[in-house]
């Protein structure tokens, strides 16, 4: 590969510290890395500019092919470059450090830490450093400090790369090249600090400590993990990677840490994804809460309440990583987009959204948070009544859907599907804990939308629920009904639903959302969480021995690092924001059923 070639989707691991991310590719490149928080202004951004973009590179001078895994249970990357002379190992993590040892050790604000590792043999290296900040708009200069490094003032914070290895300024990069032979070993260490005093990080033998406790840490957490099935390894990686999309300081977590990357190449299906939709929250929260993580799960719903608490009842689509509104969206035309796929994207719209389904995703998540005898006040009391009562004075509007279809709002079945939901949980909550309520009302307008779907979102001639009241075309959101608790498995019209939407809208194992014209440019990949979906609804009809063969064949559509895409095109290449947290929350969700079906 070609050192400014970019590199497949599918091609990019993840790593980070629940606080940033950054995506590196199979090449040993850093194509993609925001500081300080996932949704700042990158500084690695290769990724969506093949030739102007900046990147970290480390690799052998000569041809050479790779294999890589992360360090078992955790989110440690090793890459071995092999060649005709002989084999190098990197690893690369960011270091993480449980709350008492933060209170020991002294680390840089951010850091990424790259050990290279003589395996066998004789290899020449080469490093190229070429940062790109405030999303490519500027050239750093980077300056010598003695034994320290090289600094770089970066939008006010300070830069900071440290090596044992020689390295030479060339213009607006770093860059070095040595041989590395068995037993050989060098580091590099890049550091961001963005306020004074800043941390400098040094090559010494804290390089090999930080390493060890990062492994500790992610262990400690893997083990937590209560899943004990066949699929194990595949749900903590999951699991390991939701851990990744996590924002530590707030308990948000991201949709993904990318923005723009296509969901049809050269189309402008192009969206930023760094930041939270209340449904990935919600549904995060769920999976935590049957994967054991209890505390992470309370956080997230911690997090929905905050977020929520000045627009409540009403609730907004997306948030940022603090909880706050007015995320503006706007194009950054000198970024050529990935494989020219423009426009780039900074910043999300969706909050203009009226989407009525996150009531029930919401309500689901603090059910399971009032089932899991979590402590429960009354504001929290107050909130469940308030956004339940608002459910029923609103449902009948329509809203602009789960897909944010562009055009105008329509009556989508799915999102009355949920506003059934909202009820339904607001009513077993409201029951659990002998709460005041308007709960008649709530189980009455419930029954009042049940009878409404049946007639109007049901096509007897399809014998399929459909996407919208009266309509004709199917969505694979149907395959949902039954897991919340919408119609018995037992119901004939659910088989006969699954039945339609497989000949419809599955190839193979893969499904698509919709086949409808949805006025965007390209057509879309098949949506990786909408298969996983139908795995679920499978084992609720009794299909279990398909549901598992399908299982099988997801879990090899995931890369070699086991990381899922948004989207999957039926030739297997990756499409859309990257790793997806809803691909990997229904994955998870998956597993369990096929554990538990009653689940």
């Amino acid at each position: 590969m070609a050192l400014h070639a970019i590199s497949k989707i599918s091609d990019y691991a993840l790593i980070g510290d629940a606080r940033c991310a950054a995506l590196v590719s199979n090449a040993g490149s850093i194509d993609w890395l925001c500081l300080p928080r996932f949704d700042s202004p990158s500084v690695f951004n290769r990724l969506l500019d093949a030739l102007r973009g900046g990147y970290f590179a480390i690799r052998p001078t000569n041809n050479f092919s790779t294999h890589r895994r992360y360090i078992h249970d955790t989110n440690l990357l090793i890459t071995e470059f092999h060649t005709r002379t002989g084999v190098v190992r990197l690893t690369d993590f960011m270091p993480v450090l449980t709350e008492e040892e933060k209170r020991e050790i002294f680390m840089p604000f951010r850091s990424i830490i790259r050990i290279v590792e003589g395996m066998e043999g004789t290899v020449e290296m080469e490093m190229e450093c070429l940062p790109r900040p405030e999303d490519g708009q500027y050239i750093p200069t980077f300056k010598r400090r003695g034994r320290e490094g090289y600094f770089a003032d970066i939008d006010g914070g300070l830069f900071h790369l440290a090596s044992d290895c020689p390295l030479e300024r060339m213009h607006e990069k770093l860059s070095g090249r040595w041989t590395i032979g068995a037993g050989g070993r060098s580091v590099f260490w890049l550091a961001y600090s963005k306020e004074a005093p800043a941390i400098y990080p040094r090559i010494d033998g804290r390089v090999e400590d930080l390493k060890e406790r990062s492994i500790r840490y992610w262990r400690a957490w893997a083990g937590r993990c209560n899943y004990r099935g066949p699929y194990r390894d595949a749900v903590v990686r999951s699991a390991l990677t939701l851990k990744l999309l996590s924002f530590a300081p707030s308990n948000a977590i991201v949709a993904a840490p990318t923005t723009s990357l296509p969901e049809a190449l050269g189309s402008n299906r192009n969206w930023d994804y760094r930041y939270c939709w209340l449904r990935d929250a919600s549904y995060t929260a769920q999976a935590f809460f049957r994967l054991g993580y209890r505390e992470e799960a309370v956080g997230f719903v911690q997090w929905l309440l905050h977020a929520t608490r000045l627009t409540q009842p009403a609730l907004k689509v997306v948030y940022d990583v603090y909880g706050r509104l007015g995320i503006r969206q706007r194009e950054v035309d000198y970024l050529e987009g990935y494989n020219g796929s423009r426009p780039v994207h900074v910043g999300n719209n969706a909050q203009a959204q009226y989407q009525l389904d996150i009531y029930g995703e919401v309500m689901d998540a603090l059910w399971l948070y009032a089932q899991n005898e979590c402590p429960v006040d009354r504001d929290m009391q107050k909130n469940f009544r308030c956004m339940a009562d608002y459910v029923a004075d609103n449902w009948t509007y329509p809203d602009h859907g789960i897909w944010e279809i562009p055009g105008p709002r329509r009556h989508y079945v799915h999102s009355k599907v949920l506003c059934w939901t909202a009820l339904d949980r607001a009513s077993q909550i409201a029951q659990k804990l002998g709460m005041p309520c308007n709960r008649r009302r709530w189980e009455r307008i419930g029954r009042e939308i049940q009878e409404i779907i049946m007639k109007e979102g049901f096509h007897p001639a399809l014998e399929s629920f459909t996407q919208t009241l009266g309509g004709s075309a199917l969505d694979a959101t149907a395959f949902i009904y039954p897991l919340v608790g919408f119609i018995d498995p037992k119901d004939p019209r659910l088989p006969w639903s699954i039945a339609a939407l497989e000949k419809e809208l599955a190839s193979e194992e893969l499904v698509y959302r919709y086949r409808i014209d949805d006025g965007l440019e390209g057509e879309e990949g098949t949506f990786v969480a909408c298969a996983f979906w139908r795995v679920e609804a499978l084992c609720m009809i009794g299909r279990r021995a398909e549901a598992a063969a399908l299982f099988e064949k997801l879990n090899r559509r995931a890369n070699d690092v086991g990381l899922y895409s948004e989207e999957i095109r039926e030739d297997g290449l990756f499409l859309g924001n990257f790793p997806q947290a809803l691909s990997h929350i229904s994955h998870i969700a998956a597993a369990l059923r096929l554990a538990d079906h009653n689940l």
